[in-house]
């Protein structure tokens, strides 16, 4: 029992420092820039990688490329990002940051899905389906299996993937 009551608080904590962590990280991004987190983590993203695709972002993100649609639309409105077909394919649309967003991205402080993302990466493949097992666990703790994903501390949510993954 001593040991169930352990690890039960442990884990209890941890969860309390995750969201703590990421709930601080986005309110200081957001005082700082008067961005979303989301935004935030596109504009550092598309800085490492312009110019990119909307397909390209939404896989980095993990993403449905809808949900980036919505996050790039205001972006570019607040002049952050500006959109060009390529000129090798007509068809594909490319994503770069305005001299505004590149500033922006300068005066930046990081984000947590950003470290998230590159510490989950980094895991090996055990680790992952360790660490996916048990909060599909809490989910259904919860009974959260039917809740849209919201974007962390942003109202958007994320549309549902297809069940044809490309690996």
């Amino acid at each position: 029992m001593k040991a169930t009551s352990t690890l039960v608080a442990g884990i209890i904590d941890n969860l309390r420092r995750v969201f703590q962590v990421v709930n601080e990280q986005s309110k200081k991004a957001e005082h700082e820039t008067g961005l979303t987190g989301p935004q935030l983590w596109a504009i550092k993203i598309i800085a490492e990688s312009a110019p990119i695709k909307v397909s390209d972002l939404a896989r980095r993100m993990y993403l449905h490329p809808a949900t980036v649609v919505g996050i790039l639309d205001r972006l570019e409105a607040r002049g952050f990002v500006a959109r060009a077909r390529s000129k090798k394919d007509r068809r594909v649309v490319e994503i770069a940051l305005t001299e505004q967003g590149s500033e922006k991205v300068g005066q930046s402080p990081e984000v947590a899905q950003g470290l998230l993302v590159k510490g989950l990466e980094a895991l090996s493949d055990k680790k992952l389906v360790d660490i996916s097992g048990g909060l599909e666990e809490l989910v259904k703790m919860l009974g959260a299996q039917k809740i849209p994903p919201q974007l962390i501390l942003s109202p958007e949510v994320n549309l549902p993937r297809r069940s044809t993954r490309r690996a």
